[in-house]
């Protein structure tokens, strides 16, 4: 039975089967090896053997040609001159009887066959040992580099795996860069095993048996056994050199097409090109709870997209483990802030009642996985269900967790923000979600809230208001920061703005009791500033400083609309004085409380202003935006 084929496509998958092919091949090159030195060995103890029996013969006619005979009397008889005649030819010409065949040759063509004894250890040893070391033995020199590269490649992987993605771009690009050098050399060192491999295989068919099959020729006409078993063994000596040629050109013919084709392979173009079929396979890795924790374990994954059942088989099996069958449901991708690896992505299953999140080797490998498996990005849109989970959650916050310390500061957990926005934001029935049921707590409310408004297709203050906003807060006069704050404001969507008046509305009522959850205008601030605006190309802003005093926005922008008639206010010089970023502080102090500002109060405020302590706001009511008439 042949074994199992091998593919260069296969290298790249690397997976448990392929590895396991490679072990068969590895034992039929160690079974081959064992087989070479035992024919050489062998084949030495035979051409030793028949050198000895061709001195033995040489000696035994010697002496013979020694011996004399003696006659009595002075004249032989007809007999004895005939004895003495025929002496000289029996010398010459000796029978050799082993009781079975008689062999008779010239005793000088004894000297000729130790001449083909030494040519027989020309036909049968050298080449054999030819073999075993520019075959085999550059076979396994390719096996321990391809194992060298691979320890180095995975161990380099898992470290690649376990960086964090709030790194420095460019450490995460110099990181990338280490692991792509590995990533070849590891497949270089892979494509040209199996090449080797499947070189021993094809050459052994003809490199072995044709050594072999001339010294059997070799030591036929040397003992010249019978021209019966001569002639019998003819034929089928001539059909095995004509499969030899046959299996020699073939070879020669098909080695140039598999050079090209392992060159092609090794090109780096080449790499991640494998998957194009319906079904997908390679390694992820799958976060998995403990009971002290989180961890990662490593998988060979199979999708079957006709099916939709996706295979997960450990990568190290333990007598404990077993292969995983999931059907898919849907499949998302992890957007970078929302978990601390990179290249994740979530897949909901009907056997699983929270998402399966999984980690690929490369950001490449996560959009082959994600088309194989009709993947969708984390983009949340501003229509009616957004609108809808926004008041729900404000709802819930404002019911239960007003006064609940360090609330929008806490973060909830990944998987259960996940499973929130995965059942909320379900196509089949969106908003379809109870709340106050008891899956949910305070912090997975907060934090899917901020996630939904990080998601969004566009930030909620746009991109295109972004420069002009910045520019308006750095101003040194509150006027002048209001006034252009104010008319950019209604330069918003409609959508836009009414949802940033409800979140501000919100946020007021969280700052009011900042002397219970300790959440001031400038920690809620800097939590929501780089949420609700950004620039385009994902450079996070200081924009606190127009939500430090949610309050007075509130009061300020969000009663009344920007005069048409009149125009947009210059924008305002920037500040003499940079304002440093007040960092996020819970203080177990009691508040100091401030008697209620009003717009007359504005007026006098510094334009050095500092951050606002917890203050007692006035009770604004439930602002909304005026219609635009």
């Amino acid at each position: 039975m042949g074994h199992p084929p091998l593919e260069f496509s296969d290298c790249y998958g690397d997976s448990p089967d392929f590895r396991e092919r490679l072990k068969c091949y590895e034992l039929e090159l160690e079974r081959t090896s064992k087989f070479l030195k035992d024919v050489i060995k062998d084949g030495n103890s035979v051409i030793n053997a028949i050198k000895g029996y061709s001195v033995a013969v040489h000696k035994f006619s010697q002496t013979l040609n020694v011996f004399q005979f003696d006659f009595i009397g002075d004249s032989l008889t007809d007999d004895e001159i005939n004895i003495a005649e025929r002496r000289k030819q029996f010398i010459t010409f000796p029978i050799i009887t082993d009781g079975t065949v008689n062999m008779s040759c010239n005793f000088f063509v004894f000297f000729f066959f130790l001449v083909q004894v030494q040519n027989a250890c020309d036909l049968l040893i050298k080449p054999l040992e030819k073999f075993r070391k520019e075959q085999i033995g550059v076979t396994k020199e390719r096996r321990k580099k391809f194992e060298k590269e691979s320890e180095k490649y995975y161990s380099q992987l898992d470290k690649h795996l376990n960086l964090s993605a709030k790194k420095k771009e460019t450490q995460l690009q110099e990181a990338d860069e280490l692991l792509d050098k590995e990533r070849l050399n590891f497949y270089e060192s892979s494509v040209e095993y199996v090449y080797q491999i499947q070189q021993v295989q094809d050459r052994k068919k003809f490199d072995v048996v044709e050594p072999v099959l001339a010294f059997l020729h070799s030591i036929l006409t040397l003992n010249n056994l019978t021209v019966e078993m001569t002639q019998d063994f003819m034929p089928y000596k001539q059909e095995l050199q004509l499969s030899l040629q046959n299996t020699r050109n073939h070879f020669e013919s098909t080695r140039e097409e598999m050079e090209e084709l392992m060159k092609r392979m090794k090109h780096p173009t080449q790499i991640g090109k494998m998957h194009g079929q319906p079904t997908i396979e390679g390694y992820l890795y799958s976060q998995e709870k403990w009971a002290l924790g989180v961890s990662w374990v490593k998988y060979y994954c199979k999708y079957h997209k006709a099916s939709k059942l996706f295979v997960m088989v450990p990568a190290e099996p333990k007598p404990a483990t077993k292969q995983v069958e999931l059907k898919l449901k849907s499949c998302f991708r992890r957007k970078t802030e929302s978990i601390d690896k990179r290249f994740c992505f979530d897949i909901e299953t009907y056997e699983r009642n929270i998402p399966v999140t999984l980690q690929a080797v490369s950001e490449a490998n996560r959009k082959l996985w994600m088309e194989a498996m009709d993947g969708k990005e984390p983009v949340m849109e501003l229509n009616e269900v957004g609108f809808k989970f926004v008041r729900k959650c404000i709802n819930f916050v404002e019911t239960k967790g007003l006064t609940q310390e360090g609330v929008y500061r806490t973060v909830g957990s990944n998987i259960q923000v996940q499973k929130l926005l995965n059942a909320f934001f379900d196509q089949k029935c969106p908003g379809d979600v109870d709340f106050h049921s008891s899956d949910w707590d305070i912090k997975t409310i907060t934090s899917a809230m901020k996630f939904y408004l990080r998601s969004l297709t566009e930030p909620l203050m746009t991109y295109g208001l972004n420069r002009d906003l910045i520019l308006a807060a750095k101003s040194d006069s509150l006027d002048d920061r209001l006034g252009a704050i104010h008319s950019l404001t209604y330069k918003l969507p409609e959508k836009n703005r009414e949802m940033l008046s409800l979140l501000i509305e919100h946020l007021v009522n969280v700052c009011s009791n900042s002397g219970d959850n300790l959440m001031t205008p400038s920690n809620m601030g800097v939590i929501f500033g780089p949420t609700l605006m950004r620039a385009e190309e994902e450079t996070v802003a200081s924009c606190d400083c127009y939500l430090m005093h949610c309050g007075i926005i509130n009061i300020q922008i969000f009663c009344t609309a920007p005069e048409e008639s009149s125009t947009a206010p210059p924008m305002p010089p920037p500040r003499i004085t940079p304002r440093k970023r007040q960092p996020i502080t819970i203080s177990k102090r009691t508040p100091r409380v401030y008697p209620a500002v009003n717009y007359g109060q504005l007026q006098n405020i510094e334009s050095n202003y500092q951050p606002l302590r917890p203050m007692a706001y006035p009770d604004v009511g439930l602002l909304r935006p005026p219609q635009p008439s």
